[in-house]
C-alpha cells in the first residue's frame, strides 16, 4: 500500500475555518472582553425572542379571538392583582405585554436591519465612487453629504415621511408603513459611510495593488469592488453595528411621535407611546416595560459597536 504524499498528509492536519477563527485576535479578543461577551449574550437573547416570538410567545397580540378586556391593565405578576400566565402585565386590550413586546422587537429589528442596509449600499458606494473619481464628482457627493449634515437625522426621516403621508393616498400609505420608515431612516443615515469610505479611497488607491490592476487593464469598477472594497470593510462594519441602535432609536422616535409603524403592527416605540397615555393613571408597567427593552437592546448593540471599533482601531491596541 502507497503511503500518503505530503500534500495529503499536510491537507488533512489544515484546521478548519471554525478552528482557524476560534483561534484568531478577534476571537482571543472576544473571549477576554466581558463587556463584549455579556453585550453579545444580551443581543442573542432579544434577537431570538423576536424571531421566535410566534413559537415562544405566550399569546399571538394579534388575534382577536385570544383577547380578553377582562384581562385589560393587569400589573406584571409579582404585584397584587397581577396573573402569572401574565408575567409584564397586560396593556388596555388584554394583551400580554411580554408577548406584545416579542413582536414588537421583530418590526424594530427589522426596520433597523433594512435601514442600516440600504443606508450601507448607498453609503459605500458613494463613498467609493468619490474617493476613487475625485474632481467635480468628488465635489458633488461631498457637497451633498455636507447638506445632509447640516439636519438632524430625525429631522431628514421626518421630512421623507411626512411628503409619503401628503402625496400617496392614506390606504396606499398604510399598506407602504413599514418601507416609508425603512427608506426614512436609510436615506438619511448614508452620509457617515460615504465620508468614511471616500477617506479610506484615498489612501487605497494610491497603493501599488491598484496600479498594478490598472496597468493589466481592469475596470474601474471591478478595482472598486474586488480589490478596494475589501479593504475598506473594517470600519464599515463598526459604522454598521453603531447605526443598528440608531436606527431602532430613530424608528421609536418615529413611531412615538405616531409617524412610524401603524398600530396595526406596533414597534417599541409604538407601545412606549401608547404606554405614555396611561402612564399617570398609576399603569406604569404599560410604558416602562418596552422602554426598559429597548434601553437594554440599544445599550448591547452600542457596546458591541464600541468593542468593535476598539478591535478593528489598530492605535488602540
Amino acid at each position: 500500500m502507497n503511503a500518503p504524499s505530503p500534500k495529503t498528509v499536510a491537507l488533512a492536519r489544515a484546521p478548519s475555518a471554525w478552528q482557524r477563527f476560534r483561534h484568531s485576535d478577534f476571537a482571543y479578543s472576544f473571549k477576554r472582553t466581558p463587556t463584549a461577551v455579556v453585550s453579545a449574550l444580551m443581543l442573542l437573547v432579544l434577537v431570538l425572542a423576536a424571531v421566535l416570538a410566534p413559537w415562544l410567545a405566550p399569546q399571538n397580540p394579534f388575534d382577536p379571538a385570544a383577547l380578553d378586556l377582562l384581562n385589560s391593565r393587569l400589573p406584571p405578576a409579582w404585584l397584587d392583582g397581577g396573573q402569572m400566565k401574565f408575567l409584564l402585565g397586560t396593556d388596555d386590550q388584554g394583551r400580554d405585554l411580554l408577548s406584545v413586546m416579542m413582536y414588537g422587537l421583530r418590526i424594530s429589528l427589522t426596520v433597523s436591519f433594512c435601514a442600516t442596509l440600504l443606508s450601507l449600499v448607498i453609503g459605500v458606494t458613494l463613498g467609493l465612487v468619490s474617493g476613487y473619481a475625485g474632481g467635480r464628482v468628488d465635489n458633488l457627493i461631498m457637497r451633498l453629504a455636507d447638506m445632509q449634515l447640516s439636519f438632524p437625522t430625525i429631522l431628514v426621516a421626518l421630512l421623507i415621511d411626512g411628503l409619503s403621508r401628503a402625496l400617496l393616498p392614506h390606504a396606499l400609505h398604510e399598506q407602504l408603513a413599514l418601507v416609508v420608515v425603512i427608506f426614512a431612516i436609510g436615506i438619511s443615515t448614508w452620509v457617515q459611510y460615504a465620508r468614511t469610505v471616500r477617506g479610506a479611497t484615498l489612501v487605497e488607491k494610491s497603493k501599488d495593488y491598484v496600479h498594478a490592476a490598472k496597468l493589466i487593464g481592469m475596470g474601474p469598477l471591478r478595482i472598486l469592488f474586488r480589490h478596494v472594497l475589501p479593504n475598506v470593510l473594517g470600519p464599515v462594519m463598526v459604522i454598521a453595528t453603531l447605526s443598528l441602535g440608531l436606527g431602532v432609536l430613530t424608528e421609536a422616535t418615529l413611531s412615538f411621535l405616531g409617524l412610524g409603524v401603524p398600530p396595526t403592527s406596533p414597534s417599541l416605540g409604538t407601545l412606549i407611546r401608547v404606554g405614555n397615555e396611561v402612564l399617570f393613571s398609576g399603569e406604569w408597567w404599560v410604558t416602562v416595560m418596552p422602554g426598559l427593552c429597548l434601553v437594554l437592546l440599544v445599550l448591547a448593540i452600542n457596546l458591541l459597536g464600541d468593542w468593535l471599533r476598539d478591535v478593528f482601531n489598530p492605535k488602540l491596541k
